[in-house]
C-alpha cells in the first residue's frame, strides 16, 4: 500500500489533500463526505476583519441607542450568546465541524490591520479549531506607502495573531512582492508555521454598458499552478517552514508537482466547486496512488521536496534561464516575416518586407 500519508502544521494527515478555504466548509454533511473520500484536513470559510469590525460597531449602536432612549432597552435585547450574527455563525460553524470531523479543522480569518478584530484568532481556537490560516490581502493605493512598509504591515499582523493564538498558524500571501524570500522569512519569524501559496486575488471587471465596475469570480485551472509551482520550489529548504500549494491544484498530477516542489499538502477549492466533491477527492487520491506505484515511490515523503531547485540537476531552470530558453526556443506557427504573413509582419517590423 502507497503510504499518503503527510505532515502539515504540525498535524499528521491522512492524506495531503487539503479543502482550500471556500463556501464547501458550510455544509457539515459534505464535509464528512469528503473526510469519507480521503480529504487530509478541511480549511474554514474565512471570517473577514470588516465582518468583525461591522459587527462590534452594531452592537455598539444597539447599546448605545438604548442607554440614550429608556433604561429598560437593554431588556429587550437577548442574553449573551443566545443570539446569532456574523461571528458568532463562524464559532458555531468551527465547533459544528470539529464534532463531525475526525479530520483537522483549520479557522481561517482575512484581514489586514492589526487591532482589536484579531482577539477572534483565540476565540476560533477555543472553538475547537486545530489550526489557523491567516490569509491577508491588501491592495495599497497610497503613493506614500513603501514596500517595506507594507511588509510591516504583513508582518505586525501575524506577530498580533501568533500572540492571540497556541495553535500552529499558516500565513496566505499573493506573490505580489519585491523580495519574496526576505518577507517570508520575515513571517516566519513573525510566528508563521507555514506559508500558503498563493492567494488568488479575484480581479473586478469593467461593465461597458452599465459603466460600472462589477465583481468577477473566475475559478481557476491547472494553468495557474506555474507561479505557486516555481515560488515553492524556490523557498523549500531555504525558509525553515511547510508549505502548501494553493491555486490550479485539480487533478493527481497538479498535487504531485506541489510535492515534488517541496509542499506539504495541495490545497483544493476551485476543482471541488466545479463538480462532485467527494468524488473528485477520491479520484485524485486514486490517480496518486497509481502514480506513485507506477514510479516506484512508496510513500509521498519519498517524493517530498524532489524537484525544488535544490534538488533538481539544473537548478537555474526557475530562475532567469528559463526565462531566455523559452523565448529563445519558441517557434511560432507562421512564417516570420512571409509577404502573405500579415501577422509576422506586424510582430517582427524590423524584418522588413523581405523573405
Amino acid at each position: 500500500m502507497i503510504d499518503l500519508s503527510t505532515t502539515y502544521l504540525g498535524m499528521r494527515l491522512r492524506s495531503p489533500l487539503v479543502a482550500a478555504a471556500s463556501p464547501i466548509s458550510r455544509n457539515v454533511e459534505l464535509a464528512r463526505q469528503l473526510e469519507e473520500a480521503g480529504l487530509g484536513a478541511i480549511v474554514m470559510y474565512s471570517l473577514f476583519e470588516e465582518q468583525i469590525i461591522h459587527n462590534s460597531l452594531e452592537l455598539d449602536r444597539m447599546l448605545s441607542h438604548g442607554a440614550e432612549s429608556f433604561a429598560e432597552a437593554l431588556s429587550y435585547l437577548p442574553e449573551h450568546g443566545a443570539y446569532s450574527v456574523g461571528p458568532e455563525r463562524y464559532l458555531e460553524q468551527v465547533t459544528a465541524l470539529k464534532k463531525a470531523l475526525s479530520i483537522p479543522v483549520i479557522g481561517s480569518l482575512n484581514g489586514v490591520s492589526a487591532g482589536g478584530w484579531v482577539h477572534y484568532a483565540r476565540l476560533i481556537q477555543d472553538a475547537g479549531a486545530d489550526a489557523i490560516e491567516l490569509n491577508i490581502y491588501f491592495v495599497p493605493i497610497d503613493t506614500n506607502l513603501t514596500s517595506t512598509e507594507l511588509e510591516n504591515i504583513y508582518v505586525e499582523l501575524v506577530r498580533a495573531v501568533r500572540a492571540e493564538i497556541s495553535i500552529p498558524l499558516a500565513v496566505k500571501i499573493g506573490p505580489y512582492f519585491t523580495a519574496l524570500p526576505n518577507f517570508a522569512w520575515r513571517l516566519m519569524e513573525a510566528g508563521a508555521n507555514a506559508l500558503v501559496l498563493f492567494n488568488r486575488f479575484y480581479q473586478p471587471d469593467l461593465d461597458l454598458e452599465q459603466l460600472s465596475v462589477r465583481p468577477n469570480l473566475q475559478l481557476s485551472t491547472s494553468g495557474d499552478l506555474r507561479l505557486p509551482l516555481r515560488w515553492i520550489a524556490l523557498l523549500y529548504g531555504r525558509i525553515p517552514v511547510e508549505f502548501a500549494i494553493s491555486s490550479g491544484v485539480h487533478s493527481a498530477i497538479d498535487a504531485l508537482k506541489g510535492l515534488m516542489a517541496g509542499a506539504s499538502v495541495a490545497t483544493m477549492a476551485s476543482a471541488l466547486l466545479r463538480g462532485r466533491a467527494p468524488d473528485i477527492v477520491r479520484n485524485v487520491l486514486r490517480d496518486m496512488e497509481l502514480w506513485l506505484t507506477e514510479h516506484e515511490y512508496e510513500s509521498i515523503e519519498q517524493l517530498r521536496g524532489s524537484m525544488s531547485q535544490r534538488a533538481v540537476a539544473e537548478p537555474a531552470a526557475f530562475e532567469r534561464a528559463n526565462y531566455i530558453r523559452v523565448l529563445e526556443d519558441y517557434r511560432p506557427p507562421y512564417a516570420i516575416g512571409s509577404h502573405n504573413d500579415l501577422t509576422g509582419r506586424m510582430l517582427y517590423p524590423f524584418l522588413g518586407d523581405e523573405s
